[in-house]
């Protein structure tokens, strides 16, 4: 059988993308989704998206690790999603969909998306880190030297290393460089290594940044390795709502795998 599939990145963070409207992909074959995702043999991502039908939004989002694994939401992911479906023909410029974590909300203008993620109750915050769900876990801790930190070998650490364990936490890296804006680096789960970005990471450390004071802030542009997001959101008595990740997503290629 003859796969079509199309490389979509954001800001660095790349996925395989496929339309599985008529579920012609194998789910199950989590040996098939690692394969696609490898960057040796063969078409290399971060993560591997399923584009399917659903009855009560305009499409659903399935999303994989590069290990083959089904996973927990991707902000980059879904904002890559949101401009393949106007690219099909599913969506103009607006948009409702279903992912892992509940119902989104997103808007596309060119080839930028505003992404709605999912309300955040809780932050637990510690002695040098803060940890939250924005639809994966993050664990979110300020370094004095990002440039220079060894991401893999110091997020694996933490990733695998109590209170997380087997299950693991994204781990995220952040240096202040004003009220509005940080530098971010990121290990995630799944993929094993640091990635150039990642949506669910950027939402985190936006929102920990304020909740643990360093900004007052509720517009705040965060950089990554490739390149930039910004975070808007809102804070009540019951927490972190409206919260829009914003950034671009641009298709890079369509291929054909035998």
């Amino acid at each position: 059988m003859s796969l079509t599939f199309y490389k979509y990145q954001g800001t660095g963070n790349d996925f395989v993308i496929i339309d599985n409207r008529q579920l012609v992909f194998d789910k199950n074959n989590t040996k098939l989704v690692k394969y696609l995702c490898d960057r040796r043999f063969g078409i290399g991502a971060d993560g591997l998206i399923l584009l399917e039908n659903d009855k009560t939004s305009d499409f659903k989002m399935v999303y994989y690790n590069a290990d083959g694994n089904e996973s927990t939401m991707c902000g980059n992911g879904g904002r890559c999603i949101v401009a393949f479906a106007q690219f099909l023909g599913i969506i103009e410029k607006q948009t409702t969909f279903l992912a892992i974590d509940g119902l989104h909300e997103a808007y596309i203008e060119g080839d930028v998306v505003k992404l709605k993620m999912q309300d955040v109750a809780e932050i637990k915050t510690y002695n040098n880190y803060v940890f939250l769900d924005t639809g994966s876990p993050h664990h979110v801790q300020m370094e004095s030297d990002l440039e220079h930190l060894d991401v893999k070998v110091v997020g694996c650490e933490i990733r695998y290393g109590n209170p997380y364990n087997e299950e693991g936490a994204n781990v995220n890296f952040v240096s202040k460089i004003s009220n509005e804006e940080f530098a971010v680096r990121t290990y995630e789960r799944g993929v094993e290594d640091e990635t150039l970005s990642c949506g669910t990471g950027v939402t985190a450390v936006a929102l920990a940044m304020h909740e643990i004071g360093e900004t007052q802030n509720t517009v705040i542009t965060l950089n990554t390795e490739g390149g930039q997001l910004q975070v808007s959101f809102k804070k009540n008595d019951l927490g972190y709502h409206d919260i829009w990740l914003i950034g671009p997503a641009k298709r890079v290629f369509k291929g054909n795998l035998a």
